[in-house]
């Protein structure tokens, strides 16, 4: 079996706890998952299967989408609802001041990443030191926030809302920022992951489920590899370099073909009706090629 499952994880779970429970269930150990999803946040979260792990760095970059529920008038060391009040206030806000503040947090931004987190520094994760009482000084990275949008204000105390982002977004960090920009504190009281790229919660399987299945089952909800990369640009091979392609050697590419591409970006290889796997463009001689990065089949 090589492609992806798109598994829902529950609250609770460790997105390396889900890797070692489908590994146990399957009977396969090549699988991987294309970026955690943190315990305290139920959702989406694809794993890779068998050769599908030779992708999962081209769905780290996918944009991932959310509905969580900021609570106002606290905030926690951890940004969310697992960590002790650091700070509270009871100030009222309105309607108006909360939509404002969604707006001003719309596009392209600057998030502090949270002491509770795997980032690393000197080696060692954010979350262990944060553990032994310690705070770093962490940089501002840019993130992208391409959809924010309230879904219900309950109380003037907690909104339901959702985001879509890009990756290395911290939505307990935004729910933090946000609560403080309205000078009254908040933190993420509740988040599920409704999409990763293409991959939604609607057609996401549980684990149970996933066991229930025979192989015949399991082999209808795997996802192709070629199928969980839609974000990737492809072309199409003459099928007379199948055994040359296939064999990982450089091939000419026709001039249509290789003026839709950009010099370097990856895109999906097909020839003689199958998905070879992922290549670049090289140039030679102002000549245009393809060369094999992952060969696939």
């Amino acid at each position: 079996m090589d492609g992806i499952i798109n598994l829902f994880k529950p609250l609770g779970m460790t997105s390396h706890d889900m890797v070692n429970i489908m590994r146990k269930a399957l009977g396969i150990k090549k699988i991987g998952h294309t970026g955690t999803l943190d315990p305290n946040a139920a959702g989406v979260l694809p794993l890779c299967i068998g050769k599908g792990t030779r992708v999962s760095e081209y769905l780290l970059n996918v944009d991932k989408e959310y509905i969580g529920e900021l609570s106002l008038g606290l905030a926690t060391d951890t940004q969310d609802s697992e960590g002790k009040i650091i700070n509270q206030s009871s100030k009222i806000v309105t309607e108006k001041d909360i939509y404002d503040s969604f707006n001003r947090f719309q596009g392209k931004i600057k998030q502090i990443p949270p002491m509770y987190s795997a980032l690393k520094v000197n080696g060692k994760k954010l979350y262990e030191l944060a553990r032994e009482g310690k705070v770093v000084e962490r940089k501002p990275r840019p993130v992208s926030i391409y959809d924010l949008n309230i879904i219900n204000i309950i109380g003037n105390r907690k909104i339901i809302f959702y985001v879509k982002c890009s990756r290395g977004t911290y939505v307990r960090t935004l729910c933090n920022d946000i609560g403080e920009f309205l000078g009254t504190y908040g933190y993420m009281s509740y988040l599920i992951r409704i999409g990763v790229g293409d991959f939604k919660i609607e057609d996401s399987y549980s684990v149970d489920y996933i066991k229930s299945l025979d192989k015949n089952g399991l082999e209808s909800i795997i996802c192709p590899m070629d199928k969980g990369l839609s974000h990737v640009n492809s072309i199409i091979v003459d099928e007379k370099y199948f055994n040359s392609l296939t064999n990982g050697a450089i091939v000419p590419l026709s001039e249509n073909s290789s003026k839709v591409h950009e010099k370097n970006l990856p895109f999906k290889v097909y020839c003689n009706n199958q998905f070879i796997g992922l290549g670049k463009i090289i140039k030679k001689n102002n000549i245009s090629y393809v060369k094999m990065d992952k060969v696939l089949i």
